[in-house]
């Protein structure tokens, strides 16, 4: 998909756009992954319309999270948020913030490219850092899995 967009893989794997191309910012349908069932394209799983897969192992895994969130309300708590962005910010972002607002030992830390910001009520307990999470990770000298 990338390199019907324009790009170039290295060998090492890393992207680069050739000099004088211009990224098509489309994928070409016959590279959409369709489902082996129906055979109607695949989409990602985003609460975006019906197509959203909620079963039960999805209730068991919130239900752990809400546990988790329970037992550690009142404990040193980071919510670090890593390039969430604006698509569905009442998942992750909003909760986030609400509960370092809520929380009194929570900070809340978010590392995105052009959206590392937090709002005046928990600015004191955040760390936001605006830059590409790939070359982050680099100055960090961590890997990401």
């Amino acid at each position: 998909m990338v390199e019907a967009q324009g790009y170039a893989i290295a060998k090492n794997g890393a992207l680069h756009l050739p000099e004088g191309i211009v990224p098509e910012m489309k994928i070409p349908s016959a590279l959409v992954p369709r489902c082996p069932k129906c055979g109607r394209p695949m989409s990602m799983n985003l609460r975006a319309d019906d197509t959203f897969v909620e079963d039960a192992g999805w209730h068991r895994a919130s239900e752990r999270y809400s546990d988790y969130l329970r037992r550690h309300q009142n404990r040193r708590v980071l919510f670090l948020e890593l390039a969430v962005g604006f698509n569905t910010p009442a998942i992750i972002k909003y909760s986030f913030w609400r509960m370092t607002y809520d929380w009194p030992d929570a900070t809340y830390a978010c590392l995105n490219f052009g959206e590392a910001f937090a709002p005046d009520e928990i600015k004191e307990n955040s760390i936001c850092i605006n830059g590409d999470i790939g070359a982050i990770f680099n100055q960090l000298k961590c890997q990401p899995a």
